[in-house]
């Protein structure tokens, strides 16, 4: 890695809320399902951000900590719904401390998964309109459409979350609008069928997202930092488009977000992942476009985005292995962060050698199409679809070896990670439901 690499990525970035974040690396947002039955952080919470933590990043992002316990991503997710007691403030204290002990920032990702909340909690969870996902499997109920007075109840939940966050000691929040959660399933016209105030045209599917923003702004002040994950596209045929994601993306300026991140995809078409899954993709009308090679998934974006935008900040995740690529997206394509989530799951020392000059492997094993019923290695495959998703377990197998003081295994087995994750979901669901 170059010298020059290195000094990019260590420039600190002012944000317009006046915040200051140390450097250009963000420790994305990845579900830890280390939650307790309680669906409360935890001991495991302290122990895995403080070694990401140690290692650098100026940002750390949490991952789907959820504003309500019968539609959500993972049994394991944190929950913030209704007031919390002072056993669940002190355990948010404690994750907050852990996360940013070493000088760094840590902000809270806010999420509703919508119609993507797990069977074994919810089989009819709430989702703007009655539309199952149209992929196999039976991870997934169907779901029944939300009224408008429970629209205007989930705003005043996000805002409430925003200020929990801040007030034990998380340093921002962001909001989890993209890879077909519930702020995506509003965005976009496949998934939202409303005739009401909340959907229709494009100011109508985004003014749940923009409203709650707002909301969210009024709780927290002008001084904390708000961010928003944003598909880029969902890239299904007749779905949330780029050229929708641009001008949202001008909204949410407008509305004072201080930081876009730009992802892609949904469960049925897992872009994040890298991965084509159940259906037709639209074209990529930035994929010819292309004036330098790019090892982000969605770095292409940035330059067309970056148009739309007053103030706000953009940050990529996905795809980046090496320091050159992380440096080449903030001077080429209008990128301000650069945000690392699997690499970190097997390299977690990696910030501190990206930030130093030190070589670092950030190779990943090729889990697109499934890795398999033993490993990586393995020759058998899985259905492409299914495997954009459930490859996320193995990563989660790696996360549970660090909370449990061991060192990642890329060798894990993909089988046995399934199974694990499986029995896991089952034991948590069963007590969450019960809690309830």
């Amino acid at each position: 890695m170059s010298a020059s690499s290195a000094a990019i990525l260590n420039t600190p970035l002012k944000l317009a809320c006046g915040v200051t974040l140390p450097n250009r690396l963000v420790k994305a947002a990845m579900t830890e399902m280390i939650a307790d039955s309680e669906a409360r952080a935890t001991a495991a919470h302290v122990t895995l951000y403080r070694r990401w933590a140690k290692n650098g990043p100026g940002l750390q992002l949490t991952g789907n900590v959820q504003v309500d316990y019968r539609n959500i991503e993972n049994p394991g997710n944190v929950v913030i719904q209704g007031r919390q007691d002072a056993e669940q403030l002190a355990r948010l204290r404690n994750w907050s401390a852990a996360a940013k002990e070493t000088g760094n920032q840590v902000w809270m990702q806010l999420s509703h998964a919508g119609r993507q909340s797990h069977r074994l909690v919810n089989p009819a969870p709430k989702a703007p309109s009655a539309i199952p996902l149209a992929i196999p499997g039976i991870k997934f109920g169907t779901p029944v459409a939300l009224s408008g007075a429970e629209i205007t109840d989930l705003i005043a939940r996000f805002a409430e979350a925003a200020a929990v966050a801040r007030d034990t000691g998380f340093d921002g929040v962001q909001l989890h609008g993209a890879h077909g959660y519930l702020f995506s399933q509003f965005l976009s016209p496949l998934s939202n069928r409303r005739d009401d105030d909340w959907g229709g045209n494009l100011a109508a599917r985004a003014r749940f997202l923009i409203e709650t923003v707002k909301a969210v702004r009024a709780r927290v002040g002008a001084d904390y930092p708000i961010a928003i994950k944003l598909n880029s596209a969902d890239f299904q045929r007749g779905g949330f488009s780029f050229e929708d994601s641009q001008i949202v993306a001008g909204w949410l300026d407008d509305a004072s977000i201080d930081l876009i991140e730009i992802s892609g995809g949904t469960y049925e078409q897992p872009k994040m992942t890298n991965v084509d899954g159940a259906g037709e993709a639209v074209h990529d009308p930035y994929a010819s476009k292309a004036s330098h090679a790019r090892e982000s998934y969605f770095a292409r974006f940035g330059p067309e985005m970056r148009k739309h935008l007053k103030s706000a900040k953009l940050m990529v995740t996905g795809g980046f292995r090496t320091a050159t690529g992380m440096a080449d997206a903030i001077a080429n394509d209008g990128f301000d962060l650069i945000g690392l989530a699997r690499p970190l799951c097997l390299t977690p020392d990696a910030p501190a050698a990206l930030l130093t000059g030190a070589p670092v492997d950030l190779t990943q094993p090729d889990l697109r199409f499934g890795p398999g019923l033993l490993g990586p290695k393995s020759p058998i495959k899985l259905v492409r679809t299914l495997t954009g998703a459930s490859s996320a377990t193995w990563y989660n197998e790696q996360i549970m070896r660090m909370v449990a003081s061991q060192e990642p295994d890329p060798n894990l087995g993909f089988f046995g990670a399934f199974l694990n994750a499986q029995r896991r979901d089952a034991r948590l669901a069963k007590a969450l439901v019960s809690h309830a």
